[in-house]
């Protein structure tokens, strides 16, 4: 007798599925940003579009950030035992599409506001969110290793949850700060 064949389905490889998939989105996002850049400096604006796109860049702001800082919140709980880990990986899952939304966001509007490509400051915001999406990325990664991982979680992924949380901290608030310096000089 012969044994029934085997049929295995190929599933599409995934952005969140190796440090090799990351490292793939990551280069593809720093790539955009870049041309993105090239855009920006080749490209004028008018008055309206500049309003607009002002507008937009403030509504990103609320959007990404205050999902980041709801994800971040969640993170706060857990830690201080006031809800499971299960909980934290379900919302923080859901809240990636407004903070990718957000970042987004920032980032196209942010290019037709005739950043000045010269400046110190600019210079420093332009690699603080090429930092928040490279940090954002392997945080996906994160959230893989977390939605399989028993409570108490190990010291690694503890570690990798802090250093993450903290990076896009310091990443947000840099780039709020030097935002807000560029608008008043």
């Amino acid at each position: 007798m012969s044994s029934p064949a085997v049929r295995l389905t190929a599933r599409p490889v995934r952005l969140y599925d190796s440090w090799w998939t990351v490292a793939a989105g990551a280069l593809c996002a720093l790539v955009g940003l870049a041309a993105g850049l090239w855009f920006s400096a080749h490209v004028q604006t008018d008055e309206t579009l500049h309003s607009a796109a002002l507008f937009v860049h403030l509504a990103s702001l609320v959007l990404g950030f205050g999902a980041v800082l709801s994800a971040d919140y969640y993170g706060l709980l857990w830690a201080t035992g006031r809800c499971a880990l299960a909980e934290v990986v379900a919302a923080t899952a859901r809240l990636h599409v407004p903070i990718w939304a957000g970042l987004g966001g920032l980032v196209v509007s942010g290019l037709m506001l005739h950043p000045d490509l010269h400046s110190a400051l600019t210079l420093t915001k332009l690699g603080l969110v090429a930092a928040l999406t490279v940090n954002g990325l392997q945080a996906g990664l994160l959230g893989r290793r977390l939605e399989g991982a028993a409570e108490p979680v190990g010291r690694r992924l503890l570690l990798w949850g802090g250093a993450t949380a903290l990076v896009s901290q310091l990443c947000w608030w840099g780039a709020v700060v030097i935002g807000f310096l560029n608008t008043n000089t």
